[in-house]
């Protein structure tokens, strides 16, 4: 379907503009009208419904414009809760949160969630046209309440999520400002060692006349090389830089980097246990609601943010339309620790696999919790193994021939 722009007025005969979605100009006019506007223009755009909402905006006041936060996302995610558990149509929910939005930005884009439900499409759907704001994993979310009819309870485990996540974030760069500053001005130091102090040094060492250690050697080497090349050291890194973008932005390239980050000393264990948290809570939303399993399982790996447990997911899926049991697929999985294996075979045999996969949920979350209070205390033994050898090679390459001459002068 193609973006229409249009011009239209409404019952107080104010003029309106915007774009919508539609599969010619005709449809455009129906949704229009069926929302009680009349239809004045209406043309082909190239412009997108995101960047519609904004159209209106000189381009200083667009640059300016605070953008949609996933704080934002948050609230609204507890405010549609609190409206459907309240018995709020969305459409009339949608129109409230629209007039109190704080956020203009995020209010363009409830309005075309509005849009989109008037012109018939799902909720998951109108908010899929907004990819930059909601999430995959918050879009399988709102599919799965779609499908079990229980978005209320969804967005209150989306409010809940959101909330762990952000969480756990600050609390994540709180534990890594301190490291991250130390090992960035320790890098810096190195540049400027190599770039400006060895090669002074390397002429006080040429006056010694003497054979000096292999340590200064490699120092005055790297610090050559520096010197020499350091605008095509700096065009690697940025094309570097780059090319990774473009690897991660491959199917191969982000399967890969995902596999890769279970595994870095530290941060993996963390990504691993969040993720399968979020997994097992998916999966007894979706359980619970009466979803079969295979279906669960499908939607269920879509909401997992890493594609290599996604496949594992996926496998287990493949598993169960074989006819194995959700323990076998699990065990083949080989992600899951004996102790929540254990749980799912209870869980299997007493027929409350939905309960277990809560529990299994919320242990994940508390050994994530456990893990972020002792980040720092596991950075540390790390940082100062790292800063160590650093400083030794510097004191071994730059003071050892001064030492030796010392000595010699000496006898």
């Amino acid at each position: 379907m193609a973006f229409f722009a249009y011009k239209a007025r409404n019952s107080s005969g104010e003029l309106l503009t915007g774009v919508m979605e539609g599969a010619d100009s005709n449809a455009v006019a129906d949704q229009l009208m069926a929302g009680g506007i009349t239809p004045v223009d209406i043309s082909v755009t190239t412009q997108t419904v995101t960047g519609a909402g904004a159209s209106g905006l000189g381009w200083w006041a667009r640059l300016l414009e605070k953008k949609v936060t996933p704080m934002d996302v948050q609230l609204f995610s507890r405010q549609l809760y609190t409206l459907l558990k309240a018995g709020v149509p969305i459409m009339r929910g949608l129109a409230g949160l629209q007039e109190s939005a704080i956020s203009p930005a995020f209010g363009r884009v409830i309005k075309d969630i509005r849009e989109s439900l008037d012109a018939g499409r799902e909720l998951s759907a109108a908010m899929a046209r907004h990819p930059t704001i909601f999430t995959p994993f918050y879009l399988s979310m709102v599919r799965v309440g779609e499908m079990t009819g229980r978005l209320d309870e969804v967005f209150l485990r989306l409010f809940d999520h959101l909330e762990f996540d952000r969480d756990m974030r600050a609390r994540v760069k709180s534990a890594t400002r301190y490291p991250s500053f130390v090992v960035f001005a320790m890098l810096g130091a190195m540049v400027v060692v190599n770039m400006f102090v060895i090669p002074q040094f390397e002429k006080v060492f040429a006056s010694f006349h003497a054979e000096l250690p292999l340590m200064t050697r490699i120092l005055i080497g790297t610090s050559r090389f520096t010197v020499a090349y350091w605008p095509m050291l700096a065009l690697l890194g940025v094309g570097g830089f780059f090319g990774w973008r473009a690897w991660l932005g491959t199917a191969d390239g982000r399967y890969q980097w995902d596999r890769s980050k279970l595994r870095i000393p530290v941060a993996g264990k963390i990504i691993l246990k969040g993720t399968m948290a979020r997994f097992a809570r998916s999966f007894a939303l979706s359980s619970s609601s009466g979803v079969p399993i295979v279906q669960a399982l499908t939607v269920v790996a879509q909401t997992v943010d890493n594609t290599y447990l996604s496949s594992r997911v996926e496998q287990m899926r493949d598993g169960v339309e074989r006819g194995e049991s959700i323990l076998r697929t699990s065990v083949a999985a080989n992600v899951f620790t004996p102790v929540v294996l254990q749980m799912i075979a209870v869980g299997e045999e007493s027929g409350s696999l939905d309960d277990l996969m809560d529990e299994i949920a919320e242990m994940y979350e508390r050994e994530v919790d456990y893990e972020l209070k002792t980040l720092s205390s596991q950075i540390e033994p790390i940082l100062i193994v790292f800063l160590g050898a650093m400083v030794l090679v510097l004191a071994l390459g730059v003071f050892l021939p001064v030492w030796d001459l010392g000595r010699a002068a000496m006898h």
